[in-house]
């Protein structure tokens, strides 16, 4: 099986075919958020600090660090929002820009094992990035689509990633430390893309041998009742063999449905985290193991003597 290793100075996290489901949080990122843009534009990290802390008190397992700020300095701001985290918490980062100058300032200053997202079938891309993968001895994200663009066919997105794989490989780089992100399809425009989604990922974990991941709110993008959608596809896309995602752990239904599928899947060993998560404490005043329905019992008992 695949185990593919991330760390932070401190805390190993392994994503893995027969490991809980990796929630990676996705606050951490100014797209579509304007105050958010604006404060780290500033070199203001209040959010940041006050994201960071809610994902991983969700139950956020690994953190997504994106600075893509129109005009401002990426590099330096991204660079600065990780030391930031990794000052606040010890869960593993993952590294999130379309700047190779931008992922390369993050693997300076990042401490442990990272995981970069991204890089992408295009040959270009591939030369600038995989080499940084190599030398600063962290995993990468592999999105599907190449120089033609993101192909509505499963197939052809499985053999970008085919592509990806190998290419790592050139560079040294194992296919434990390449996560490939299928790239899920809003289903509201492509009618057939969850059943698409979900061969695509099998494939990707019985031929590749390779973990996957996705931005897990894509498929509901445009429809009502988008955290409903977005739980039920994880659950399906876990059950396929989805190792992570990248997902707002705030949100709990989604999050729900993750501990959910694995008690199911049998990787939530004795169903024990969903039992520390759930189960109602006990009435107050009642003893361990025999509660109130013992102090009835000895009643009875009394009045039958």
């Amino acid at each position: 099986m695949t185990d593919t290793v991330i760390s932070s100075a401190t805390k190993t996290h392994i994503i893995g075919f027969d490991r809980p489901f990796t929630v990676i949080g996705e606050r951490i990122n100014p797209t579509g958020r304007k105050k958010l843009a604006a404060e780290m534009k500033e070199y203001n990290f209040e959010t940041v600090e006050k994201d960071a802390l809610a994902q991983v008190a969700a139950g956020a397992h690994m953190l997504d660090v994106n600075a893509g700020i129109p005009l401002a300095d990426e590099p330096d701001i991204l660079a600065k929002s990780i030391q930031l985290v990794q000052s606040l918490t010890d869960v593993p980062l993952c590294i999130d820009s379309s700047i190779v100058e931008a992922l390369e300032r993050g693997l300076e200053v990042y401490q442990g094992k990272a995981l970069l997202n991204s890089v992408t079938g295009e040959e270009e891309r591939l030369e600038a990035v995989l080499p940084l993968v190599k030398k600063y001895n962290c995993a990468v994200v592999g999105i599907s689509n190449d120089e033609t663009g993101i192909s509505e066919d499963p197939d052809v997105r499985f053999e970008v990633a085919r592509t990806i794989v190998e290419r790592a490989a050139d560079f040294g780089i194992p296919r434990e430390d390449v996560v490939i992100d299928p790239l899920v399809m809003p289903i509201g425009a492509l009618g057939n893309a969850g059943q698409g989604a979900l061969r695509l990922i099998r494939r990707l974990r019985e031929e590749l041998k390779v973990n996957t991941t996705c931005g897990a709110s894509n498929m509901s993008f445009g429809l009502p009742n988008r955290h409903g959608l977005n739980a039920s596809f994880l659950s399906m896309a876990i059950g396929a063999g989805m190792t992570t995602a990248i997902m707002n752990p705030l949100h709990e239904q989604e999050m729900h449905s993750v501990w959910g599928a694995d008690v199911i899947a049998g990787h939530d060993k004795d169903c024990a985290s969903w039992i520390r998560r759930f189960r109602e404490p006990a009435a107050e005043g009642a003893e361990a193991g025999t509660g109130a329905r013992g102090g009835r019992g000895e009643r009875r008992r009394r009045r039958v003597a």
